[in-house]
């Protein structure tokens, strides 16, 4: 920081020539001055006057003299204090010159020394991180080659290795997910029991990971298993995150019990032995399109917040959507079930679509609620149809329907007249149809329901 100095004039050296000029004009003054009064001193009439007044001139001539070479003593005197003054404020100034230049060189040094100190952490810093990185890459890639290694013991510790590798380095674990996913979409060798474990081992792998009150917790990993061949797969209390498990096969039990998903979840085209998602918590839209399960399929208590799609799905085995909530619209069109299906006390906040969907065993719907539109248009009941104490808030639809057993409303709750034109019910005293459903025989089997 630079010091702002004042500007000093530059100090002159007095000639020896002004001093003796000084005093040349002190005697002279001196002298005029005795020559004054002497003059004057003469001209008195008597001697002793004369006489003294001639010694006080002396005297007062001799005092001039002295008076005007006091005066400049007095003069060099001051003008010696001035420079002794000066040549201070110089030797101050100089002093504070050379401090501030010092503080400027150690400042300077000090920057230069924290800069190489930079310097040195930053390569040093960048030489831990290569060397860190090279490590990690050298591991990774090893796990990978044992992961593909003839033996299934050999493959059982690669996968160890790799999540061993994220669970202590964090910014790996998209990778590994997804290097383990791989994996497991990769066609599995026929009766190998020793690849049914380590593909088993694989899963669980992924699945201890994704538990988010688990200590071992990956947040935001994301899955891609379609097309996949799984086993007995247990993704209970799980957080998936936009998981695809298009056309998977999942054999065994599956359970998707407790879990969370957060973004999509497709299942679309999957193949199911048993599932189960009771407790389901689905932030996203779920696709099941498709789908196909040959034993049990069970959804009891699931929370579709942003509504299911079903269409085209089959299921062999009971299916029970008991107490499970649907927030947004939902379709089952052209979904066939095989076994008993039940919803009761089902929750349809959105509108609910099951045209041209077949039950072949009894369909369940009792005291089940109904916010939206709910369309059962050419819809195929085969056995016992069942909406005892229903609540339908908008409008129901079952135009062209097929009850081929006993279809039972009682009790239940319209907000307005449903629509049943050109729905046909078998002949079947034990019918409750809603009130003023207006009923027609068309022979001895089938009787006709119309609009009024």
């Amino acid at each position: 920081m630079a010091v702002d100095e004042p500007t000093e004039r530059e100090l002159r050296v007095m000639p020896w020539w002004l001093v003796l000029i000084g005093l040349l004009v002190a005697v002279a003054l001196g002298w005029l001055v005795l020559d004054l009064l002497l003059t004057e001193a003469d001209r008195a009439s008597q001697p002793d006057t004369r006489a003294t007044l001639r010694i006080d001139a002396i005297r007062t001539g001799l005092t001039v003299v002295a008076g005007t070479g006091g005066g400049l003593a007095l003069l060099l005197a001051a003008r010696r204090q001035w420079i002794a003054e000066r040549a201070q404020r110089h030797q101050e100034n100089v002093a504070t010159r050379d401090q501030v230049h010092r503080d400027r060189v150690q400042a300077h040094a000090e920057a230069v020394a924290e800069a190489a100190q930079r310097h040195q952490e930053r390569q040093s810093g960048a030489a831990e991180h290569d060397a860190a990185e090279r490590r990690l890459t050298e591991l990774y890639t090893r796990a990978v080659e044992l992961l593909g290694n003839d033996s299934a013991a050999v493959r059982l510790g690669g996968l160890h290795a790799l999540e061993r590798l994220g669970q202590d380095n964090p910014g790996q674990r998209p990778t590994i997910a997804a290097v383990l996913c791989a994996y497991l979409r990769m066609p599995a060798p026929d009766g190998e029991r020793r690849e049914t474990e380590v593909r088993r081992s694989a899963q669980r792998v992924l699945t201890r990971h994704l538990r988010a009150d688990d200590a071992a917790h990956w947040p935001e990993l994301t899955l891609d298993l379609a097309g996949a061949t799984l086993i007995d797969f247990d993704a209970a209390g799980c957080t998936l995150v936009d998981a695809n498990f298009t056309d998977a096969v999942f054999t065994g039990t599956t359970t998707f019990s407790g879990a969370t998903t957060r973004g999509r979840l497709l299942l679309a085209a999957a193949t199911f032995d048993d599932v189960v998602f009771d407790g389901l918590t689905a932030d996203g839209e779920v696709l099941l399109d498709g789908i196909r399960v040959g034993g049990l399929a069970s959804f009891d208590g699931v929370a579709f917040a942003d509504g299911l799609s079903c269409r085209r799905a089959r299921f062999a085995g009971l299916a029970s959507f008991h107490l499970a909530t649907f927030g947004q619209p939902t379709s089952f069109d052209a979904t066939r079930f095989e076994d008993a299906a039940t919803f009761r006390g089902a929750v349809f906040d959105g509108a609910l679509s099951m045209e041209h969907t077949e039950f072949a065993r009894s369909a369940n719907f009792h005291s089940a609620r109904f916010a939206n539109m709910a369309l059962f248009r050419w819809t195929v009941f085969g056995a016992e149809a069942l909406f005892d104490r229903a609540h339908f808030i908008d409008a129901a639809n079952f135009g062209r329907a097929r009850f081929h057993s006993m279809a039972s409303f009682r009790d239940t709750q319209f907000s307005r007249p449903p629509q049943v034109e050109q729905a046909r019910a078998v002949a079947d005293p034990g019918h409750r149809w809603p009130a003023d459903t207006t009923v027609q025989r068309l022979d001895d089997e089938w009787l006709l329901l119309v609009d009024r």
